[in-house]
């Protein structure tokens, strides 16, 4: 899937971000290793560039069998450099065109990965994931899950009703088969306008009201010392 330059040509290819298990039990459950294979196969199919965190396990699997299938693939490392992505973090290079070196560490290099993709798909996944998810979910972005991957995946329906969270259908997809995802995230994708600034989201937004709040709270005690200015100045006068 593409989307059309401002002029009109050339276009611009849909970028999925595959987050899932770097570690955990579900990096070595073959159901999980090859649902994320199958997942990358359909995302390059689909004319899709893949992104994920760089990183062993889950995601990795996805990024090779993309690669496989002739399609591109994008790395967001946590690393400086590339000898700290290899010595230190112990992360891939076999399937990736391109590697981001961050330098932001695990956490911070999440919200890089999660704005570098039109929209994410989860698969497996541990506490790392579910960071993941919970970024992608506060900037609105669509998001896919792949049910029955095992991990956090499994969970998401009662983690959000566990935090009283409630999002439309059309944005947060669930389904079994790679291939289906895929196609309901292209679709939900199509003539989707996300937030267009960074104050429209979670934690910025509600910065922004707490600011607001703060600021109208201010005004209000500046009005009441000043009528209380104006009536001590008028009991000396009496």
């Amino acid at each position: 899937m593409a989307v059309r330059g401002t002029n009109g040509s050339p276009r611009i290819r849909t970028k999925i971000g595959v987050m899932g298990s770097a570690s955990g039990p579900t990096v070595t459950n073959e159901r999980s290793i090859q649902l994320s294979r199958e997942l990358g196969h359909w995302v390059a199919k689909a004319g899709c560039i893949l992104v994920n965190g760089a990183c062993p396990g889950l995601p990795d699997h996805a990024a090779e069998a993309a690669k496989k299938a002739g399609g591109f693939v994008i790395g967001v490392s946590p690393a400086f450099s590339r000898r700290e992505h290899l010595e230190t973090y112990r992360s891939p290079l076999d399937w990736y065109d391109v590697i981001l070196y961050t330098g932001l560490g695990l956490m911070e290099r999440d919200i890089t990965n999660i704005r570098s993709s039109d929209a994410i798909i989860v698969v497996g996944g541990g506490v790392g994931t579910l960071n993941e998810f919970t970024v992608a979910f506060e900037e609105k972005k669509v998001i896919g899950v792949l049910s029955g991957s095992g991990g956090v995946s499994d969970h998401i329906p009662a983690i959000l009703k566990m935090c009283d969270r409630n999002v439309a259908p059309e944005r947060l997809l669930f389904d079994s088969d790679p291939k289906r995802l895929v196609s309901q995230v292209l679709r939900a994708l199509d003539g989707y306008e996300g937030p267009k600034h960074e104050t429209e989201v979670g934690g910025e937004r509600d910065r922004d009201k707490g600011k607001a709040g703060q600021q109208k709270k201010d005004r209000a005690k500046t009005r009441l010392q000043k009528e209380k200015g104006k009536h001590d100045l008028q009991m000396l006068k009496d």
